[in-house]
């Protein structure tokens, strides 16, 4: 039987699904059709441009459809297509894991002008996708590294990603909390601790935008009352977590920074600085165990 029904473009069906994906109220409506459009089609954007005009294949419709009706509902694009790219390299994540966010390479850039050349070991706690650890290991070909999460989920997604990228030989993660990690961790004291812990006020949770609230882990993102509780603990942890002399890098929110350096301090930390991101705001703190 010969198929009469009329072709659709690859062109057409993005013009459809980002009309549709618009009046959802996302931003980002043609970028994310696009992007959702060479997942499915197994194909760079370059690709994408040069052969717009040739048929959508009918064969992938159903699961093309499937994911825009996905993302109407808000779903992240990161956990629609498995993949979010950190430090130009792609980190697989799931819903047990928070997003990688371009905000947090801050991070990585500090940890890499201040680490000594000669750090051999780094934690990094709350570890997530490991995309902290996994940049940082990717620039130090001798550097090892521990991740430590509180979800089995997270750990799993970070071995598979330190696995991917040709890293597992030089990273172990392990499921714990800020606090007690030290005592678990063979190999503790480190020369260098980093962490990107949950540091939103639990009363700001409600106004994050509906992508982030509904979908991505609360226990990722909520930080208690003032958003620095995750902090406490692990102020308590650092002076077993780092060798004299060692170096510890964290991730805050805008206006945390003079706060956040009180509670490392009374952890025993000097605070060497306070390092803004690129909109200019304080993104994250260098602090040093005294020698």
């Amino acid at each position: 039987m010969i198929d009469h029904t009329p072709k659709e473009s690859i062109v057409d069906v993005l013009r459809a699904s980002t009309a549709r994906l618009l009046a959802s109220g996302i931003c980002s409506a043609r970028l994310d059709a696009r992007v959702l459009m060479s997942y499915v089609l197994g194909c760079d954007h370059a690709w994408l441009i040069a052969h717009g005009k040739e048929d959508f294949p009918s064969y992938l419709n159903e699961e093309y459809e499937g994911l825009v009706k996905r993302r109407e509902l808000l779903e992240p694009v990161a956990y629609l297509t498995g993949i979010r790219e950190f430090w130009s390299m792609p980190f697989g994540v799931t819903p047990d894991t928070l997003i990688p966010r371009p905000d947090s390479e801050i991070l990585v850039e500090t940890a890499l002008k201040n680490m000594p050349k000669n750090t051999e070991r780094i934690i990094d706690l709350g570890t997530g996708t490991g995309c902290l650890l996994l940049s940082l290991l990717h620039e130090r070909p001798t550097l090892q590294g521990v991740g430590i999460d509180i979800s089995f989920g997270a750990v799993a997604v970070a071995e598979r990603n330190a696995r991917a990228l040709g890293l597992l030989e030089r990273a172990k993660f392990h499921v714990g909390s800020w606090g007690v990690c030290a005592t678990l961790i063979e190999g503790a004291p480190f020369d260098a601790v980093i962490s990107n812990p949950p540091y939103i006020p639990e009363k700001e949770i409600e106004g994050l935008a509906p992508d982030i609230r509904r979908f991505e882990p609360n226990h990722a993102l909520n930080g208690g009352g003032d958003g620095l509780s995750p902090y406490r603990l692990i102020s308590k942890a650092l002076p077993e977590l780092l060798k004299p002399g060692g170096y510890f890098f964290g991730e805050f929110g805008i206006g945390q920074g003079e706060k956040l350096s009180d509670i490392i301090s009374a952890g025993g930390l000097i605070i060497e600085g306070l390092q803004n991101d690129a909109s200019g705001h304080q993104r994250c703190i260098v602090a040093r165990m005294a020698n």
